[in-house]
């Protein structure tokens, strides 16, 4: 394996602008419109789709905005999400120690990236990786946040809610470090009938119950391992955008629903009445 290989990015071009300067727009338009459901203090997780940038954008910009406070504290992104094209059992990271996007070049985490090849479930593998989007639409987000960070993809196949958890919290870290669980809700359902599993979904995970299906959820598996982990370290869900593609860019008639949820540390002495 060469030390610094590369893995380009794969759907630049489809699901975000390959342009650099057309990408830096759209990012910071959507950062600059999105309107989130609360505000919230700077979060240590957070849940956002991955579809196209006209499609899901503005729901995940709700997220990434909250981190605006603490873009100079980041220095790691981990990234859990659901593999989409090849079959993973357990847990895949890559061989590649650099993903590239139109914004530049973003280095893996590698003692992280070490350090999780002790579990049996892991397996390097740049395969699953190549073409999957679910953690490459977030990193020009990521890119237009923080200035120097490395990361930590993470791709989830069959794996327990327990062994997600335990992975997690393997890279938790202190607050240098950010875990973002990559994630769409609900898959071709008319609108109404999204609208109303999607808000189902949403409260199972308000009330930080680890039990989410793939009908739910395509990255049902990391989620519930977040929400174990989450609830063990005391953290608090909040709910900061919820639509659709029929509420975006696209008909009502198949919709593919859209979430963004940030786990914050209790703010003990701040009003909730505001």
């Amino acid at each position: 394996m060469a030390i610094a290989s590369i893995r380009p990015a794969a759907v630049s071009g489809q699901f975000y602008p390959a342009d650099e300067r057309v990408l830096r727009l759209q990012v910071s338009d959507l950062m600059a419109t999105a309107v989130p459901l609360e505000k919230v203090p700077p979060p240590k997780a957070i849940i956002v789709p991955h579809a196209g940038y006209i499609y899901s954008g503005s729901v995940a910009a709700a997220a990434y905005g909250a981190l605006l406070p603490v873009r100079d504290e980041i220095r790691r992104v981990v990234i859990l999400g659901p593999n989409h094209r090849l079959p993973v059992n357990g847990f895949a990271l890559p061989a590649a120690q650099v993903f590239a996007t139109p914004m530049g070049s973003l280095p893996l985490d590698r003692a992280r990236w070490a350090l999780l090849q002790c579990r049996p479930d892991v397996v390097v593998d740049d395969r699953p990786h190549a073409y999957e989007h679910c953690v490459e639409v977030q990193l020009p987000f990521l890119q237009s946040v923080f200035d120097r960070f490395t990361i930590l993809p993470i791709l989830v196949g069959e794996a327990s809610t327990d062994a997600v958890a335990e992975v997690i919290e393997a890279v938790w870290g202190d607050s240098e470090t950010l875990i973002v669980i990559s994630s769409d809700l609900s898959h071709f359902h008319s609108y109404h009938q999204a609208q109303r599993q999607d808000r189902a979904t949403v409260n199972e995970i308000l009330a930080m119950r680890p039990v989410l299906d793939h009908e739910q959820a395509c990255g049902a598996t990391p989620v519930n391992g977040l929400l174990r982990v989450a609830a063990r370290h005391g953290l608090v869900p909040h709910l900061l955008d919820l639509r659709n593609s029929g509420d975006t860019a696209g008909d009502r008639d198949r919709v593919v629903g859209y979430a963004s949820i940030a786990f914050c540390d209790m703010v003990p002495h701040a009003s909730q009445h505001h």
